[in-house]
């Protein structure tokens, strides 16, 4: 759902607020950050929040890395007990404060923290551009056996190209 930004009414209360319907799925990833292999994968529909899918499963609890990173819409406090729970460190991005500029020392943290997450757009990259994927199915089920076989096919290429370089596992 999206928010308008209105102005409130001449009463000073604020307007409703229009709701905006998001139509299609997304795709939530889980990676290895050292070679960029898709480790888990979720699909759901493009109405639901992206923080709550952080619980469904993404973090891997036999992985050995002990950080957590991902944007904004992640930081909640159940995220956050869901990931200490694990034994995970936070690098979750910190939100701008509203009608405030965002302290220097979050802006600089925010921008290391972005240098890492850029890797996980590569796989979304690939799969809309070399790929061309786009998902003209009805119902999730079939969207989500699309998505994953997108997944399999990007991790079938990167295993490849990340042969021919000869990068120990």
């Amino acid at each position: 759902m999206k928010s308008s930004k209105a102005r409130p009414g001449p009463d000073g209360k604020p307007r409703i607020d229009i709701a905006v319907p998001h139509f299609g799925y997304k795709s939530h990833i889980s990676i290895d950050r050292r070679h960029g292999v898709i480790r888990r994968g979720k699909t759901t529909d493009a109405a639901a929040h992206d923080g709550a899918r952080l619980r469904e499963g993404l973090i891997d609890p036999n992985n050995t890395a002990s950080d957590v990173w991902a944007d904004t819409a992640h930081r909640s406090a159940g995220n956050e007990r869901h990931r200490t729970g694990l034994g995970r460190a936070g690098r979750i991005h910190r939100r701008k404060p509203p009608g405030r500029s965002m302290p220097r020392h979050h802006a600089r943290a925010n921008a290391a923290k972005s240098a890492v997450r850029a890797h996980v757009e590569r796989p979304f990259a690939h799969q809309e551009g070399v790929m061309g994927l786009v998902i003209r199915t009805i119902g999730l089920v079939r969207a989500s056996a699309a998505v994953t076989l997108a997944n399999t096919a990007y991790n079938m290429k990167r295993w490849c190209w990340l042969d021919r370089r000869g990068v120990p596992a």
